[in-house]
């Protein structure tokens, strides 16, 4: 029961992650219908920032308190990381807009080539300590244990998630995100620029995606410059899971996921002393993307985009 306690609630953190990254994809194929392949460099870039940030706030401001430097960290990262994926959107894939759908999908992978290059060259190949910003001593929950680093996890998103439901469904941007996901043109025609909707997506997206690059690397104390392609797979896995283009199915696809991950791993780990958990871990998330591509196309929570007229 402490096994799976314990993996329970590393699966709500690591979902957690999955979730807000698996976000970004969805907004970004409900409305333009692209799988935009670079996000999780988007993250990968967001947590090098945040790391580049804190080590030099460290040096040069040893009397600030930890949990100061993790916030400016982070809201300078999440600037960076926006103008970045602003910038990507508007030079790499707004001129291929209405070209065949297998050109922005090779551009979205250059991309993320591209930028994992830029990043090995700026930053260097090697892996990079992650300071550890936030008291270490772990809490007891019934048996499991949960730092306050993970606490900050599920908190953030938490935050993060209301904060995006309440944007999309009661703001004016919100609607026309809605309105241009539904149909570009006929929104156009109502006074909705779709081009400004579009750029605002791909802000926000990298928003979650640098926030959740700043979880994963202080939950995992380590950055490095190919850190964001696997839990952008994953991500992508969760959104295809609870439903591309449903914001709450890649809520539900991430947590879910993270749970299945979590579980799983940590109940092969039980049975072979711990020699085998860690490194099936990763198994899983692909193994639930072939099971629901052929079960369920759809996803769990089905598409709620309409197609296009």
């Amino acid at each position: 029961m402490e096994i799976l306690l314990q993996q329970i609630i590393n699966g709500l953190v690591l979902g957690s992650m999955y979730a807000l990254v698996a976000l970004g994809y969805t907004m970004v194929y409900g409305i333009i219908n692209l799988i935009n392949f670079a996000h999780g460099e988007v993250l990968m870039v967001g947590a090098l920032t945040s790391w580049a940030i804190i080590t030099t706030m460290q040096e040069s401001l040893p009397w600030m308190p930890g949990w100061v430097i993790l916030i400016i960290a982070l809201i300078i990262s999440c600037v960076v990381a926006a103008a970045l994926n602003f910038t990507i959107e508007k030079v790499a894939y707004r001129p291929l807009r209405n070209s065949p759908k297998l050109a922005p999908l090779i551009t979205a992978i250059g991309m993320s080539i591209l930028l994992q290059t830029l990043a090995m060259i700026i930053f260097k190949p090697n892996y990079k300590p992650y300071p550890t910003l936030l008291p270490a001593v772990p809490f007891q929950v019934g048996g499991a244990v949960i730092t306050a680093t993970q606490i900050m996890i599920l908190g953030l998103t938490a935050v993060s998630l209301a904060v995006l439901m309440y944007l999309v469904n009661y703001t004016k941007l919100g609607r026309a995100m809605r309105a241009t996901a539904e149909n570009p043109r006929v929104a156009a025609l109502m006074g909705v620029k779709p081009d400004v909707v579009i750029s605002a997506t791909f802000v926000i997206g990298a928003v979650l995606a640098t926030i959740a690059g700043v979880m994963y690397a202080s939950n995992y104390g380590t950055v490095q410059h190919t850190m964001g392609f696997l839990p952008g797979l994953k991500a992508f896995t969760a959104a295809v899971f609870g439903g591309i283009g449903n914001l709450a199915g890649a809520v539900v696809g991430g947590i879910l996921l993270g749970l299945i991950e979590s579980i799983g791993s940590g109940y092969i780990g039980a049975l072979t002393g711990g020699v085998l958990g860690s490194h099936y871990s990763d198994i899983f998330a692909f193994i639930v993307l072939i099971i629901m591509l052929t079960l369920r196309p759809s996803g769990l929570l089905g598409e709620r985009v309409a197609d296009r007229a």
